[in-house]
């Protein structure tokens, strides 16, 4: 990447548009005042003339002043929320803006004008325009490229400079939130945002976080694209191409609503995919000669199955082929009909529609009566005719009736007497598919001649690597737990489980083996032990990872008396409001169990509640007991380790131990911890993952992530052989911090020490939060306090600069004690003992007490920082000044680390450094010069022998003249416009001339001149 700078990318990447067919626009060229300007003014963002012009072409067939009347409905804002218009008027671009007029007949006809024409996608105008300037208020941005269709702003990129370690996609990801805060009318319009740094590239929505900006893989279909392809230009033709962006816009994105307000959703290029081949292979089995099989979705769990439902059934909707079907979704428990409906609710506007749910066997049948349409919610039991074995009467012929069946692969659809042959019946020509987020057995041959092949596959591997995933480490517990061994549980393969509605009706006791284990997991001692066991676990993994517990018994009672094990050990966690305590039960009851079961059974409005409190991160709910309700279908990323205490196999086991896979901020992994022994149901099921075409692994042990733990360990003692750091043990917060700068001096002294010990401390802090509570992690738990610290300490880039509140937003905390490091954060110059500098302010008693420093290597450090700092500040106003001091600065350093001289030189070079940056400071008093005119003075080349004849007098008049010319020429923009910049040089060769300055210097000056004007106007703009 090395001569590659961002105005590179930006070039390479609008040539990737071009080929794709988009216009492309320099932004200063249509902008106002330009011979071709297609806008009013910088704070209008919407291209209005290639907007009439499209929604004239696009609805002929409605008069003029409608048509106008329908742009200003498109543009006009009816929400203070940026998220409600961008809602607003995502609606108006995939629905059409509403209108009315009156026909020839004299009646009123109510229409809808299109503003883009989905149908015939490349009869619209695709534009994209580079460095695109919009003002707003007292703000003025330029982003790197902005996508036009019809003259609306749909996509934002912003690219950063792949040869520079500091900018990153991340850097990229910011500056678009700032974007959004200044000149939001911009992101009124926008359907997706692009961050990329060239090698790496992500698409977000206008309400993502860092974890949500996913990459795109794919340009054709579900094949990856080469790896030796750059992944910007994978996602640029991948999902850029005009057809497929259409169809995107049209079909790949809704709006939800969450405890925090509206969020907007995209789709992955996984869920794009595989929904747009679903929809095919749907409109292929419902046709006249069609086998009625539409196949089956695999896509792991956690990796938004559901989400890819809606998609695919709101797109199937609008198929042409389809003739307005019926969607039946089909699950086979009435909690996950509730949570898949609710989803599916969500997303009404892209279904057209809202869907309905059978309440009983009647209702569905009435709801399925219909000639077309209708999106319908049932549960499997619904088709089971009253009498078993009986026939369930037909109740449509129709060939449009799709069924789509949740985790198609259950034991409880029953293909034999069940499912298959009810739904048959019931719909004789229906086209059935299958989602799941767990791979149908090779031997399943049932689910296979229902549904079909796979027509997707979404595994374990692509979803970690793409971070739609995290992984699942697996922890046994069983040795903690001492009991004799008649005491200790025991799982075999004839065990049958029994469910929640089953031990609601007193079921389970028909299952004596179910009864037996119960009786054993349950009893008093065990309880306490596992209790004990699990609240210390909790604690220290608390303390490593940020989050949230699920804790999962075998039965209702066994949920109840851990629920009082573990508040009997920690009161404080208790509380018998919803909306208060640590710790809660989620279960069904009723009022015939047991008095002090009855604070633990809810309705479900109650449920809901909790599960909204238990999704938020910083709400203080952090452990929920549960039976089997929340081990399906339900979300919470912040949770990260679940504790089974309970029998499960096959694909129940692996929904359940998913609940702890979903990404969140910097989440490394989630935990399942295991107290009864399920290794082998685990085993078993990798086996059947595997066989099935699935890649990486289902979970991880542990001892993998211990494995890399003591590995980065190893290397961050390394990195301190030699070094005493014993002190760090004590309990003497003074002496902790004392520590610190001999360790900053040690690493510091080293060849690329702070680069290495901060890439390591990061991994092992990671790896550390994997493997608590290992009892690993306590042998090394105050080495890991210590490295952390000294790398917080060396992290911090220069004194006062302000810590970005999103790094600060991390999962995996910090073991350094409050008492030296606040938030992760340790400043550089308490751990010196310094005074913090007034960085405006070189004091010569600071500057003493750097020189003074024990540590030199860390005196230089801070040094170096410091100055840093003060050069980056004085960039913006000084061009010739900032050079030369940075010039000054990374000669003195690069022989420092050359170590070529020795740290007490260098210390002495950037003292006087920083002396002569304060001296520079008062050239304009004895000058008699503002601070830019000054700038410009220094532009002259001043100290040049052939200038200097021209005298100080005659210098400070050309330095006035300078400024005054550039701010009456300086309009926005004009550095970006050839003709603007043509003319100001004209004008500075004409002053440097009238006053006599040397020819064969001018045109050296000339552009320094131009420089420091493009210098100084852009901080008068900011």
């Amino acid at each position: 990447m090395a001569g590659l700078n961002e105005s590179h990318l930006e070039n390479i990447a609008l040539n990737w548009f071009q080929d794709l067919g988009f216009e492309l626009i320099h932004g200063p060229d249509i902008a106002p005042d330009e011979a071709q300007a297609e806008r009013a003014d910088y704070s209008q963002v919407v291209l209005q003339n290639r907007l009439a012009r499209a929604v004239d072409a696009i609805n002929p067939h409605i008069p003029g002043g409608a048509r106008e009347e329908a742009i200003r409905q498109a543009l006009t804002t009816q929400s203070p929320s940026l998220v409600g218009n961008n809602h607003a008027f995502h609606r108006l671009l995939v629905e059409g803006v509403p209108v009315s007029y009156q026909n020839k007949e004299g009646g009123t006809v109510h229409d809808y004008a299109r503003l883009i024409d989905f149908e015939h996608p490349l009869a619209n105008d695709f534009t994209a325009v580079n460095q695109f300037t919009v003002e707003e208020g007292q703000n003025k941005r330029r982003p790197d490229i902005v996508l036009f269709i019809n003259g609306l702003p749909l996509a934002v990129l912003e690219l950063k400079n792949p040869a520079s370690q500091e900018a990153t996609i991340w850097t990229a990801f910011n500056q678009l939130q700032t974007y959004k805060e200044q000149i939001p009318s911009l992101f009124i319009y926008n359907q997706v945002l692009v961050i990329s740094d060239g090698l790496d590239a992500r698409v977000g929505s206008l309400t993502a976080n860092k974890e949500w900006f996913m990459p795109w893989r794919t340009i054709e279909g579900e094949n990856l694209a080469p790896e030796s392809m750059l992944k910007l230009e994978v996602l640029v033709r991948g999902l850029f191409d005009k057809e497929r962006f259409l169809d995107y816009i049209r079909h790949f994105i809704v709006f939800d609503e969450d405890k925090a307000g509206t969020v907007k959703k995209i789709a992955g290029y996984h869920q794009f995919h595989a929904a747009n081949r679903a929809v095919e292979t749907t409109a292929e089995a419902s046709s006249k000669y069609g086998d009625r099989r539409a196949g089956v979705v695999w896509h792991t769990q956690g990796s938004g199955k559901s989400l890819t439902m809606a998609f695919y059934a709101g797109k199937l909707i609008l198929h042409p082929a389809m003739e307005n079907p019926t969607v039946v979704v089909i699950t086979d428990r009435n909690d996950l009909d509730d949570q898949l409906f609710s989803n599916f609710a969500h997303c009404h506007e892209l279904l057209r529609q809202q869907p309905k749910k059978a309440d009983s066997r009647e209702h569905l049948r009435d709801l399925l009566s219909v000639d077309s349409g209708g999106v319908i919610f049932t549960t499997v039991h619904k088709f089971f005719p009253e009498d078993r074995g009986g026939k369930h009467p037909e109740l449509s012929p129709r060939r449009n009736i799709v069924v789509i069946a949740d985790e198609a692969h259950r034991s409880q659809y029953d293909f034999i007497d069940g499912f298959a042959r009810h739904m048959r019946d019931a719909l004789p020509n229906a086209s059935f598919i299958g989602f799941t987020g767990t791979p149908i057995e090779t031997a399943d041959k049932n689910t296979l001649a229902v549904f079909g092949d796979h027509i997707s596959i979404y595994d374990i591997q692509r979803a970690q690597r793409d971070g739609a995933t995290v992984p699942i480490y697996y922890e046994s517990r069983l040795a903690r737990i001492e009991l004799d061994e008649r005491e200790k549980p025991s799982l075999d393969s004839e065990f049958e489980e029994a469910t929640e509605g089953e031990e609601l009706e007193g079921k389970e006791r028909l299952k004596s083996k179910w009864a037996a284990l119960e009786s054993l997991v349950g009893a008093e001692k065990r309880i306490g032990l596992v209790a004990r066991d699990l609240v210390d676990h909790w604690e220290s993994r608390l303390e490593a990872m940020d989050g949230k517990a699920m804790i999962v018994c075998m039965s209702r009672r066994i949920c109840v008396d851990l629920y009082n094990a573990i508040t009997k050990l920690r009161p404080g966690w208790r509380d018998s409001e919803d909306k208060n305590g640590t710790i809660k039960i989620v279960m069904t009851g009723s009022a015939s169990d047991p008095l002090d079961w009855q604070e633990h059974i809810r309705t479900k409005g109650r449920r809901e509640e909790l599960a909204n409190r238990f999704k938020e991160p910083d709400d203080p709910f952090k452990i929920v007991i549960v039976r089997d309700m929340w081990l399906t279908g339900f979300d919470a990323p912040c949770l990260h380790t679940m504790y089974v205490d309970k029998p499960m196999r096959g694909h129940g086991l692996m929904q359940a131990i998913a609940r702890v896979n979903r990404v969140f901020k910097d989440k490394p992994g989630g935990l399942v911890v295991d107290y009864l022994g399920i290794a082998e149901h685990l085993k078993f099921a990798l086996a059947q993952y595997t066989q099935s075409g699935g890649r990486g692994k289902t979970t991880v042990d542990q001892a993998a992530a211990v494995a890399l733990m003591l590995e980065k360990h190893e290397i961050c003692c390394g990195l301190f052989h030699g070094f005493n750091w014993s002190a760090w043990t004590k309990d003497d917060p003074a002496k902790k911090l004392a520590l610190l700068p001999a360790a900053q001096e040690h690493i510091l002294g080293q060849d690329k020490g702070k680069e290495r010990l901060l890439k390591e401390v990061s991994e092992l802090s990671k790896a550390f939060a994997l493997s608590v509570p290992h009892e690993e992690t306590k042998n090394i738990r105050n080495n890991v306090a210590f490295f952390q610290a000294v790398r917080a300490a060396l992290a911090k880039s220069s004194p006062g600069s302000p810590v970005n509140p999103q790094d600060m937003e991390m999962a995996v905390r910090q073991l350094v004690s409050k008492a030296v490091v606040s938030d992760g954060v340790l400043d550089i110059y308490d751990a010196a003992g310094l005074d913090k500098p007034d960085i405006t302010i070189l004091s010569d008693k600071f500057l003493e007490e750097v020189r003074q420093m024990k540590f030199k290597n860390l005196a230089v450090e801070t040094l170096r920082k410091l100055l840093d700092g003060e050069i980056k500040q004085r960039k913006k106003k000084s061009l010739v000044q900032a050079r030369s001091f940075a010039e000054m600065l990374e000669k003195s350093i690069q022989a420092y680390q050359n170590r070529t001289i020795q740290a007490s030189v260098v210390i002495e070079e950037l003292i006087a450094l920083a002396k002569e940056m304060k001296e520079a400071d008062k050239r304009g008093e004895a000058l008699n010069l503002t601070m830019e005119e000054v700038a410009f003075y220094d532009a002259l080349e001043t100290n040049d022998s052939a200038v200097k004849v021209l005298g100080d007098d005659n210098l400070r008049i050309i330095a006035k003249e300078l400024l005054i010319t550039v701010r009456k020429n300086a309009t926005i923009d004009w550095t970006m416009k050839e003709s603007v910049r043509a003319k100001l040089r004209v004008m500075v060769k004409r002053i440097l001339r009238k006053h006599g300055y040397p020819p064969d210097k001018q045109e050296k000056a000339v552009l320094t001149i131009i420089e420091q004007a493009e210098l100084i106007t852009t901080d008068w703009a900011e």
